[in-house]
């Protein structure tokens, strides 16, 4: 028997449940929590225990453990030890004696005790101690119960006064729960939901581990803490033992306690469904009709009760998905070979698709056949035929290994051919498993690079770390042209994204065209071509477009290996950036069914990131976060590196969702990107953040923040500020924060640039960001004009989003000057705008005062209205009674900054003090 102590750092997004917790055990003084084991349900528990003990009540609690059941009276007495000796003073001598016999012999035959003096005095304690301050009475692990205290809780429970609450926590699965008799009937059973992929991503970065493993943990473990961070600590393990960082692709080890989690999870299904589940574990999309013709004829039934035990869900065309992905793992791992083999030979012939027909019989024997490895060689040709790398590279494995010994050549074959279609699907797992098959065997040069480049281009954005492979994959292509013009073009992507060096990058691509013209391959010719011209494009050179033309020129396939390289998708990519948003449109959308034929993951996910970027453009908000959303799916499940994913998201919730659950994605794009060492991505989310923080009145820190893009992008040389349009939105952030005169050196300097490049949306972005700017230096007239202007010029451009905020800034300066119809008039129109483009979040701010507050009236308003919003904010806090300390973390400023600001607040306002700054604002 243990006390029910908790584990804090597993209580993740579990805040709004223990508030229904609270409000349930208010109305009706008892509360019954439920759900599977590792939930959470014990840290929910210690929440309200914690937040009842901060009341000052009585808080009792009780948490037997499995062997507890078995013991009478056991959980009894351990509740009763826990009683305060005073509570004891006013029990009469049998009930004193009862509970004294109870303490010291829990154990001991009950033949002896007194059991109904017993139930009378656990009444009276729990009564002396309610007269004394409200008791919460917490049962964890109510499930353990012994028959004996059960009974006697329930007795002295109907007769305790209201100022006893009681807070039930079971695990419960597929059975009936103990709790609900114990407390009564209509106590409300609150079940414990699974935590969602943020707070995932939340609970392992509190352990130190990787965020960008969450979307494949969350996926992993169905969103049950304790699994989650199971699987994390034996991912991290697994690295460690390799000598090597974690990576999103890798398989989830699962051992230790991430096995036993599962397990424990399983054991609440009975034998024969485990039976069925594991035949729908080996299975690639099991389906009821599936299981049955597999042997399993009660399959229906026996998935009802995994689908009541959490374990399963049956869509309504009998399609089974496990709740956790590790679940199938566990049932795999833990079954013996002869079952898995029994399992995979009915699936054999019960399947209806060739290739998982050959596909389970390959996996039903482990002896070399020269007749199924060709079989299986032919599948995975058809795999790869339908864009299907992944299924192909596995079974281009299988084959390997069922490839008799006398044929070398053949097995060698089949492991590059296998590691070329993991470098596709984006499997850095299976590419570096067949890669280093292929070096241990007598391969060629040619293969060895063929085998390395896999790796290099299964590793998504994390090439940072692979600096020896790179330097292998030279050496043996030294020989060969060709084969050094691919490694080339691996290393320009490399300098660019994770050096963040563009000119380094546009010379290893020249060196690649050298290269790939001396080896006749006019493909890789192209694509280095297109490398120089996105370089170019980010340097600000104006032959960028010229080369761009050329590559297009080449003869090509229709989609090169690798999307970011290929001439098509750069044309896509600069239209998007000239904000020929239509143009860019049409052509992605001939780009999305090319690449899902090729069978590469990541040249998907690049279409859907722009198209997101371009749907966001165009103002189709709804749209735009359903290519993101898909994005991010297709990311888990290939295990891409996130970073890209969740940028996208971070700037699809930013327009059309939320701004906190922008803010969200953007700090993991932002600590996956950190983690990889992806200079391009860090810049993206630091800039989806710095945007969500300036919407949202964040000033100071939207500054800092968008301080970090500009040094990012000045370390990367980025010249042309079409690409990432962060310098708006830092010299807004700049005058929001009483900075304008930086401000307006920031726009003088970049609006330069995109007048002579030619970068009309861009130049109209500044303009907004001066007309704030005007207004800060009090030349309110001017600005009203300005932006009026520029917010026609989006409506011209199409633009309809950066139109609306630019009403948004009309109606501040508007607001500011007390011309009190213009600016509402400038709100109603952004509203509209907003609102027709489906930005929730943006049509909201729209609703409210463009002020940081909302303005008193009267003479507070005419206060109000000669400072700046930074001024304002201070004023408001300070009038509040903030210390100087106070108000600088709040705004997070200086705390010289708020000296030096409310000195030109008491001069502005003729006030010399504090409580004259009060009085002023509260003036009717």
């Amino acid at each position: 028997m243990v006390a029910a102590t908790g584990n804090a750092d597993t209580t993740v997004g579990h805040g709004e449940l223990t508030k229904e917790v609270e409000r349930a055990l208010t109305a009706h003084g008892r509360a019954l929590l439920t759900g599977p084991a590792g939930a959470g349900k014990t840290e929910v528990a210690g929440a309200v225990a914690a937040a009842a003990a901060a009341r000052h009540e009585t808080v009792l609690r009780l948490a037997p453990e499995a062997a507890d059941q078995w013991i009478p009276e056991a959980s009894a007495a351990a509740l009763l030890a826990s009683v305060p000796c005073s509570a004891l003073d006013r029990l009469s001598g049998p009930q004193r004696t009862a509970i004294a016999l109870l303490r010291r012999e829990a154990d001991a035959p009950r033949a002896g005790r007194d059991h109904v003096a017993l139930r009378l005095a656990v009444v009276e304690v729990l009564r002396t101690l309610a007269a004394r301050t409200p008791v919460l009475l917490v049962l964890d692990n109510a499930q353990w119960l012994d028959a004996e205290s059960t009974d006697l809780l329930r007795f002295a429970l109907r007769l305790t006064p209201p100022r006893v609450r009681v807070l039930v926590a079971e695990c419960v699965q597929g059975g009936a729960p103990v709790g609900g008799p114990l407390c009564g009937p209509g106590t409300p059973a609150i079940r414990v939901p699974p935590l969602g992929a943020d707070e995932v991503a939340e609970l392992l970065a509190r352990h130190g581990l990787p965020a960008r493993l969450a979307g494949r943990i969350h996926q992993a473990s169905g969103g049950n803490p304790r699994l989650a961070l199971a699987l994390g600590h034996s991912l991290a393990e697994a690295a460690e033992a390799r000598d090597a960082s974690a990576h999103h692709a890798d398989p989830l080890p699962l051992s230790g306690q991430a096995r036993e989690v599962a397990r424990r999870l399983l054991a609440e299904a009975p034998a024969p469904a485990r039976r069925t589940l594991l035949l729908a574990a080996l299975a690639a999309r099991p389906t009821t009709a599936l299981l049955r013709r597999a042997g399993r004829p009660d399959a229906e039934a026996e998935l009802a009760e995994a689908e009541r035990a959490s374990l399963v869900t049956v869509g309504e065309d009998g399609a089974v998905a496990f709740t956790a992905g590790a679940l199938p793992m566990a049932l795999a791992a833990d079954a013996g070979w002869p079952e898995r083999a029994a399992g995979h030979s009915a699936l054999a012939a019960a399947v209806d698709d060739p290739v998982q027909a050959v596909r389970h019989r390959a996996l039903a024997v482990d002896t070399p056949d020269e007749w199924l490895a060709a079989e299986i060689t032919e599948a995975a040709a058809v795999c790869r035929r339908r864009g299907q790398r992944a299924l192909a590279a596995e079974l281009g494995l299988l084959a390997a290994e069922r490839t008799p010994t006398g044929r070398p050549g053949d097995e060698l074959a089949r492991l590059v051919a296998a590691a070329e279609d993991a470098g596709w699907a984006g499997r850095a797992d299976l590419a570096r498993r067949a890669t280093r098959a292929v070096l241990a065997r007598d391969a060629s040069p040619a293969d060895r690079v063929r085998a390395r480049l896999a790796v290099i281009d299964a590793a998504g954005q994390a090439l940072a770390a692979l600096d020896e492979t790179f330097a292998y994959a030279m050496d043996d292509a030294a020989a060969d042209p060709a084969l050094q013009a691919a490694v080339q073009l691996r290393i320009a992507t490399k300098y660019n994204l994770s050096d963040g060096d563009p000119v380094r990058s546009r010379d290893a691509a020249a060196e690649a065209g050298r290269l790939a013209a001396l080896g006749g391959d006019q493909v890789a010719e192209a694509m280095a071509l297109t490398v120089r011209a996105r370089m170019g494009r980010i340097l600000g050179d104006p032959d960028a477009e010229d080369i761009l033309a050329e590559a297009l020129a080449l003869p090509a396939p229709e989609v090169p290996l690798g999307m970011r390289n290929a001439p098509q998708y750069l044309a896509v990519r600069h239209a998007l950036f000239d904000d020929r948003v239509d143009d860019a449109r049409r052509r992605l959308l001939v780009l999305l069914p090319a690449v899902r034929r090729t069978g590469s993951a990541e040249d998907v996910f690049e279409v859907l990131r722009s198209l997101t970027e371009v749907e966001l453009r165009r103002g189709r908000c709804t749209s735009a976060s359903a290519h993101a959303r898909r994005g991010l799916e297709l990311t888990i499940e290939a295990g891409l590196s996130p970073g890209p994913a969740w940028y996208a998201s971070a700037m699809a919730e930013a327009m059309g969702g939320s701004f906190a659950r922008a803010a969200a994605y953007a700090r993991r794009g932002i600590q996956a990107s950190e983690e990889e060492r992806d200079q391009v991505f860090l810049s993206r989310s630091l800039y989806a953040l710095g945007l969500t923080e300036l919407a949202t009145g964040e000033a100071a820190r939207a500054v800092a923040t968008l301080r970090r893009v500009a040094e990012l992008e000045e370390a990367q040389q980025v010249v042309d500020p079409s690409i990432l349009r962060w310098h708006g939105e830092l010299a807004e952030a700049l005058v929001a924060a009483d900075a304008p005169d930086e401000a307006a050196e920031l726009l003088g300097s970049v609006r330069t640039v995109a007048l002579r490049l030619g970068r009309t949306a861009v130049v109209a972005a500044l303009d907004r960001a001066r007309g704030l700017c005007l207004s800060a230096h009090g030349d309110a007239d001017a600005a009203v004009d300005l932006l009026g202007a520029t917010a026609q010029r989006f409506a011209a451009l199409e633009l309809p989003l950066e139109r609306g905020r630019t009403l948004l800034a009309l109606a501040r300066v508007e607001r500011r000057r007390r011309r009190r119809a213009p600016a509402r008039a400038a709100l109603r129109a952004a509203a509209e705008v907003f609102t027709a483009a489906g930005a929730k979040p943006w049509a909201e701010l729209a609703a409210e005062s463009p002020e940081a507050a909302p303005a008193p009236g009267g003479g507070a308003a005419v206060a109000l209205a000669a400072l700046t919003d930074a001024e304002t904010r201070l004023a408001l806090l300070v009038a509040e009674g903030a210390s100087n300390q106070e108000a600088a973390a709040k705004l997070f400023v200086s705390v010289k900054t708020v000296e030096a600001r409310l000195t030109r607040i008491y001069q502005k306002l003729d006030v010399r003090s504090r409580a004259q700054l009060a009085t002023a604002l509260r003036t009717p």
